[in-house]
């Protein structure tokens, strides 16, 4: 299977972001993945988010799939998505597969409070199957938390995506770089970092394999990256590294 990496800054303007993802989307991948919040990038902290919030079948996601199966493709891509109350930070998955996941830990770190505006999803891991392996999702903070890539992977996912508008900051590119290993070490699966790039954010999207090897890596410039995924390789690392079945805990 091929990933594609779309490590693109979302402006302020959802017209905008909406109208460039048909140029942003490539042919002839099985897999195309954009950060979060691209249908709207977060504004200043603070600022009231829930005025751009679109349903899960409003313009945004409606155009996301329109390219998807265009190109003959599934996109992963961030928005902020309406409710009858707080939105929520949700990803969309749409093409080959229709799915939906609301970002389950909420940026209240480094002196942000995402939980201000926007509410958290649902405890419940989601994955699904692309052409034969299982994916499962998380959304940029979400990677601090070593427990929901294990309920993923026990859920079956042997690839992990991570959309992320990942802050810049001191040390924040080595914290995600090795969040990033860690979580495809400790579960021997691949993970797909896609973060927004610099300056606001740190960029360095990267697919890093079950061993922890980094397969390709992008730096803090806007940029598109492409990595083959091969569950013959999850199967060996497990082979390797059986400690998934060693777990006592």
């Amino acid at each position: 299977m091929q990933v594609v990496l779309v490590q693109e800054a979302a402006s302020l303007d959802p017209t905008e972001n909406r109208e460039r993802i048909d140029a942003l989307v490539p042919d002839g991948a099985d897999l195309v993945v954009l950060p979060e919040a691209f249908a709207r990038d977060f504004g200043d902290p603070g600022s009231d988010v829930a005025l751009y919030a679109e349903s899960v079948d409003g313009p945004f996601a409606t155009e996301v799939e329109r390219v998807a199966k265009a190109r003959g493709t599934t996109v992963v891509a961030g928005m902020f998505e309406e409710t009858d109350a707080t939105p929520y930070n949700t990803v969309v998955v749409r093409g080959g597969v229709h799915a939906d996941y609301r970002k389950i830990h909420l940026y209240d770190s480094f002196g942000y409070r995402e939980s201000d505006v926007l509410a958290a999803g649902d405890i419940s891991p989601l994955t699904f199957d692309l052409d034969g392996l299982e994916v499962g999702l998380m959304t940029c903070y979400d990677l601090r938390f070593p427990e929901l890539s294990r309920l993923l992977v026990d859920a079956g996912a042997e690839v992990l995506l991570v959309p992320a508008a990942w802050v810049a900051g001191s040390r924040k590119v080595d914290h995600w770089r090795t969040l990033l290993r860690a979580r495809a070490i400790e579960n021997t699966v691949y993970v797909v970092g896609v973060g927004q790039p610099g300056p606001r954010y740190t960029g360095h999207s990267m697919v890093v394999g079950p061993l922890g090897d980094v397969l390709v890596e992008g730096g803090t410039e806007p940029g598109t990256f492409r990595a083959d995924i091969d569950a013959a390789a999850v199967a060996e690392a497990r082979r390797t590294n059986p400690s998934l079945a060693n777990r006592r805990l």
